[in-house]
């Protein structure tokens, strides 16, 4: 995500005083042991496996904005082992966030999910992913505009292909969006896991602004959707 200042809170959320903002970034500054600024500065992450280390797990790479957001989201999803935010579709090797997001590497904000097949399958994940971002608006999500936002499904094996391209037609047919649907269906590349600040961002940073504006919608909005889903139902 790029850099939010205060002017562009203000614009999209109408906070009417930048003394609102200031006292908001304060308190969840608090509530950070290292601010954000400072975890810039933390050492890359290395190269990780797209695919599965477990027999009993399979794993699903997908981009749909800001990675913060999809994160948070599929980590209360039943059936997932873990979720992590990272980079792919693109041709850096080794990117930071600083380069990703200026939009010149040519990757995607991605999430990587580790789930069990036997608990949840590959088509209800791609079903979450479908009503809980808008997959018509080409490479932007809401505030969040550059390619690194685009929507996109990264599939590792034709198995994969096949369902993507098959829960496309079908929310397609559905007419769950009223605009056609530019999600991108691609080949996995190489995946990069983010730095170590983006990991689990919502839970750590709950009274942060994004989370508490955009993120926080976007669950309620999911819980009451996916209740069934849910690790806790």
């Amino acid at each position: 995500m790029k850099p939010r200042t205060d002017q562009h809170w203000m614009q999209r959320f109408g906070l009417g005083a930048l003394a609102t903002l200031a006292i908001a970034l304060t308190a969840s500054a608090a509530l950070t042991s290292t601010s954000k600024g400072d975890r810039m500065t933390t050492p890359d992450s290395p190269t990780s496996t797209p695919s599965s280390t477990n027999q009993d797990t399979e794993v699903a790479i997908l981009g749909a904005g800001c990675f913060w957001c999809v994160e948070a989201i599929y980590e209360e999803l039943k059936g997932t082992v873990t979720v992590e935010s990272g980079y792919t579709g693109g041709h850096v090797e080794d990117p930071t966030y600083k380069q990703v997001v200026t939009g010149q590497t040519g990757h995607a904000e991605v999430v990587r999910l580790e789930y069990d097949p036997s608990v949840i399958s590959f088509e209800e994940v791609l079903i979450v992913f479908y009503h809980t971002h808008d997959p018509t608006t080409l490479n932007r999500q809401g505030a969040d505009v550059g390619t690194q936002y685009r929507s996109a499904i990264f599939y590792a094996n034709d198995e994969q292909k096949r369902i993507a391209e098959k829960v496309t037609a079908d929310i397609t047919a559905e007419k769950l969006w009223d605009d056609p649907i530019v999600t991108e269906i691609t080949p996995l590349d190489v995946y990069y896991p983010a730095e170590n600040y983006h990991q689990d961002y919502y839970e750590n940073n709950p009274n942060a602004p994004y989370c508490t504006f955009v993120i926080a919608p976007k669950l309620a909005k999911f819980r009451k959707e996916f209740k069934h889903l849910l690790k806790s139902s």
